[in-house]
């Protein structure tokens, strides 16, 4: 085989690798709209459908209109909403505030606190059920959406820091240094020279934040005394029954709950963008 025909060949099989990747990804996704769209009588069968032969806003319009244990489902959207948005705009700005000193300051137990925060990040949230409980129960935030906030915060914390840390490390000290001598103050110099060359890393983690607070459940359901306080994750709970599971429900409320993601996705993506560009031209 000469050499044009195996690098065709390696690019015919890198091109199906990735094709076959999508798919397997995609597929999850595709699976859960289009249950959304079909009748009981094609969710409830041991024949293959793959696609609906015929659709139905049946689950959508009975999800939309009775709601979920008494409340409609804009309330439940509306907490999650409350909770993904306030741990996306806190934790970002504590995890950049705190992987800027990090990155740009030498003190004493330094490379212990980087360890400290990886071995956190190891515990899996359910083994700090019962102590966060205790202490959002001291703190009086027990049944209060600020009380998640506050946990999912803790929770994404340890992942922005060492993401953001990276992206910090990564600019020239001299940057900061050329704006000090032009008169510039820290401050200054934070926000007009760091801050626009580590905006594409505050955005990824933004939209990590944002996803984990977004489709957390354990705590939102153990913190919250009354079904008012659930957020959407909680919420399709309920569809899951002694008697059976309104899995029509379940898909139609799953694609209602993943399109807030998708929109904040588009929109921090474009930003991403755009900032790596101007990290580009500036550095």
């Amino acid at each position: 085989m000469s050499p044009l025909a195996r690098k065709r060949l390696g690019k015919i099989l890198l091109n199906g690798a990735g094709v076959a990747v999508f798919i397997y990804a995609i597929f999850p996704v595709y699976w859960m709209v289009s249950t959304g769209f079909k009748a009981n009588d094609q969710i409830f069968t041991t024949d293959f459908i793959p696609f609906p032969t015929h659709f139905t806003f049946e689950h959508f319009e009975r999800v939309l209109t009775e709601g979920v244990a008494g409340n409609s489902i804009w309330l439940y959207m509306r907490n999650s909403a409350i909770v993904a948005i306030g741990t996306v705009l806190i934790g970002s700005l504590v995890a950049l505030l705190s992987a800027t000193a990090i990155a740009r300051f030498r003190f004493k137990g330094r490379g212990t606190f980087l360890i400290v925060l990886l071995i956190v990040q190891m515990i899996p949230a359910e083994a700090l059920l019962i102590p966060l409980f205790l202490n959002v129960k001291r703190l009086g935030l027990y049944d209060q959406l600020l009380g998640l906030i506050v946990i999912q915060i803790g929770l994404t914390l340890p992942f922005g820091i060492w993401m953001l840390r990276t992206f910090v490390a990564a600019v020239p000290k001299t940057l900061e240094e050329a704006a000090w001598i032009d008169g510039a103050s820290r401050m200054t110099t934070f926000w007009k020279v760091l801050f626009p060359l580590v905006a594409p890393g505050l955005v990824a983690t933004s939209i990590f934040s944002f996803i984990t607070a977004w489709n957390e459940l354990i705590f939102a359901l153990y913190l919250m005394s009354g079904s008012e306080g659930y957020t959407m994750p909680v919420a399709l709970q309920f569809f899951f029954g002694q008697r059976g599971t309104d899995w029509g429900a379940i898909m139609a409320g799953s694609t209602l709950m993943t399109l807030p993601v998708v929109v904040f996705f588009l929109l921090v993506q474009r930003r991403m963008v755009s900032g790596l560009v101007a990290g580009a031209v500036k550095g």
